[in-house]
């Protein structure tokens, strides 16, 4: 063939249609369909660069018959060829092909996406052929986007980048449930006398796990930096099986000193509404593809957010709001129980029609690190409720008082000496400071549309599962 640089179909049909009628191009990619007659093949080529697919003529009395029996649904090519205005509906151009080689072939009889229509459930089993599909290719290219846009903004606004350790050795949201990590013998682990597993030799010394969150060595920097956000992988080891859990996730990890509760959700709204705004500015295709195939009402729902201003009120508030509604919801609603998702939903859906900021929660049911108010029931923080996803941001103002800090540690049994480093910011140089986390694959979940969260991560981890 002849040596072409090649051209990414986005190039072609995207928005800015860099390359113009007659000029001659390289294309390398999938194909999606092959049909015609004994004269002319149409071939459907798809790259992966936009969810387009841009339709190939071959002549075929060109072509050897036996190269063109060789490709399939599932093949991949490449295609030398002048793109010209395409006299058909749907898009602006094809290319007519005068050079094909094919780089690998892909069985008609075995090919698991030689038809269409299939199930996200059977798309599960074979994640690792998924992402040629429509629908995971507009997935990934919106996660590339949203990840892209999540360091725009913070870079723009002076945060620094901080990463965290994966292997840690505290549990930042006292939950219990995580992986635990060890060079141990498994099948005969060394004992103390009373019995107990004895980590003394082991790698680190101390038994350790894989991070729930970032955010306590997040504070570490903010109490330095003033402006951190920690954007990595998490794992909480729970045995679930609802659309909306993982075991392994992403988290947006903010921290930032000198901010109370009110900078800390002027941010949250700032922020989510720069990341939806950034999906309809620049996925505009694969969000009417997936508006189209699975959500009639994405689209609509984005701008819903990005539209409104965000409703803010107390928990106690919203609990009155809720026990008022005369609905009747799955879980009970009283003073001093954590919300479920039915009922975040009704405030935002049904009740405010808009995005939901709720503050002040009773202390017993949040974590140790928030900040106490002067009532000794309610502490500062803060959850962000989305139309669809419920809690989409949970967050807080932290404890900066030292006292506070340690009685609280002492009254939930947090052992001090595992925390003497996270103290120590309160006992050297403390300041106001807040924070808050965005698990990315819910944000994933609102930006696409798709009902369960193994839909939104490239390779799932979830309980029974750990494949490819």
């Amino acid at each position: 063939m002849e040596s072409l640089k090649r051209t990414r179909i986005v190039e072609i049909l995207g928005e800015k249609m860099a390359i113009t009628a007659g000029t001659k191009v390289n294309l390398k990619g999938w194909v999606r369909t092959k049909r015609g007659n004994k004269s002319v093949a149409f071939i459907a080529l798809n790259d992966g660069s936009i969810i387009h697919n841009i339709q190939i003529v071959v002549d075929l009395s060109v072509f050897d018959e036996q190269t063109m029996k060789l490709i399939t649904t599932g093949s991949c090519i490449s295609v030398n060829g002048v793109l010209v205005e395409s006299p058909g509906q749907g898009q602006a151009f094809e290319v007519q092909a005068s050079e094909i080689e094919v780089y690998g072939t892909a069985d008609a009889e075995t090919y698991p996406l030689q038809k269409k229509g299939h199930t996200l459930e059977f798309l599960r089993e074979i994640a690792h052929l998924r992402p040629r599909t429509n629908t995971f290719g507009a997935v990934l290219r919106i996660r590339h986007a949203m990840s892209f846009a999540v360091h725009k903004f913070f870079n723009d606004r002076g945060f620094y980048y901080l990463h965290t350790p994966i292997i840690t050795g505290s549990d930042a949201e006292g939950a219990g449930a995580m992986f635990r990590v060890t060079t141990l013998d498994a099948k005969n682990p060394p004992l103390t006398p009373s019995g107990e597993v004895d980590f003394t030799n082991d790698f680190f010394g101390k038994p350790t796990n894989l991070t729930v969150s970032g955010q306590l060595e997040g504070e570490l920097g903010a109490l330095a930096l003033s402006n951190v956000y920690t954007f990595g992988p998490t794992f909480r080891a729970e045995k679930s099986y609802t659309p909306r859990h993982l075991a392994e996730f992403w988290m947006i990890e903010p921290e930032m000193a000198f901010y109370d509760i009110n900078d800390n959700m002027d941010l949250a709204e700032e922020f989510l509404k720069y990341l939806v705004n950034y999906a309809l500015d620049n996925c505009m295709a694969d969000l009417e593809f997936l508006n189209k195939m699975y959500d009639n009402e994405l689209i609509e729902r984005l701008r819903f957010v990005t539209g409104n201003a965000f409703q803010r009120l107390d928990y106690t508030e919203a609990i009155d709001i809720l026990m008022a509604s005369g609905q009747k919801f799955e879980y009970p609603v009283d003073w001093g129980t954590d919300l479920q998702s039915e009922h975040e939903r009704y405030m935002v859906e049904k009740h405010f029609k808009k995005p939901v900021i709720l503050t002040n929660y009773p202390k017993e049911i949040k974590a140790f690190y928030m900040k106490q108010n002067d009532d000794n029931r309610t502490v500062r923080a803060m959850d962000v409720l989305f139309p669809r996803i419920g809690e989409i941001i949970g967050g807080s103002q932290r404890e900066e008082n030292l006292e506070k800090l340690t009685n609280r540690i002492n009254e939930l049994g947090i052992p001090e000496k595992d925390m003497w480093w996270y103290i120590d910011t309160r006992r050297f140089g403390t300041a106001p400071h807040s924070g808050f986390g965005l698990g990315f694959e819910r944000l994933i979940l609102f930006v696409t549309g798709m009902a369960n969260i193994r839909d939104v991560i490239p390779f799932p981890r979830t309980t029974q599962n750990a494949d490819f």
